[in-house]
């Protein structure tokens, strides 16, 4: 038997997102509805915390908890969340702080390198580089070959210090891999990447030069 008007499947909601540019200094919000948000990182208090935004899920409105990135100064507070429809929802009796209703949503895939940057004080110098092709994903275009020349970098010296029978089984292009990964997923992890080969590749014909 065949569905009828009467039992339909739910729409899923999906809270408007807004869009990551990273510079190593400043960081740009492209909102959901054109406007830009722009913070000079400069001078912020920078805190991560739990929370909860409402959200209209389905037909009702419910509490769903989130994480938020909250970047204060000057006694204004701006908020950077999670999407609320990935969260549990948050029962009453459970006190966490409301996200505003004008804070940013970005997907948790970049949320999470924002917040790690953000949290360990702005520096490449502790990166990873699984972190850095994280990053990368985020950044804009001149940020993301910064990027990817210091992540060629980390790999060089990962294989200038690879010594015995195990040095020829390591290559630049094996540790590049998770910029390769993020190429196939973003256009700046793209440029990352060709950065990076490109710095790894002028860095080994200087070093047979000398």
């Amino acid at each position: 038997m065949g569905r009828t008007a009467l039992y339909r499947d739910p729409v899923p909601f999906r809270s408007a997102r807004a869009e990551i540019q990273l510079d190593p200094d400043v960081l740009i919000l492209a909102m959901p509805d054109g406007r830009p948000r722009r913070y000079a990182l400069d001078g912020y208090a920078v805190t991560c915390l739990d929370g909860y935004m409402r959200a209209r899920i389905d037909v009702r409105w419910e509490r769903r908890f989130v994480r938020m990135l909250v970047l204060e100064r000057d006694q204004a507070w701006h908020a950077i969340v999670t999407p609320p429809e990935h969260g549990a929802v948050a029962p009453n009796v459970v006190r966490v702080p409301e996200a505003p209703a004008d804070a940013a949503i970005v997907d948790v895939h970049a949320w999470e390198p924002l917040a790690d940057w953000l949290m360990s004080g702005g520096r490449l110098s502790g990166c990873s580089i699984t972190d850095l092709a994280r990053l990368a994903e985020i950044a804009t275009s001149p940020f993301a070959v910064l990027i990817g020349e210091v992540a060629a970098q980390r790999a060089l010296e990962q294989m200038w210090v690879t010594h015995g029978p195990l040095r020829g089984s390591f290559d630049v292009e094996s540790a590049l891999f998770p910029l390769a990964a993020a190429a196939r997923r973003s256009p700046r992890g793209s440029e990352a990447l060709v950065a990076a080969r490109a710095y790894a590749a002028g860095a080994m014909q200087l070093r047979r030069r000398a």
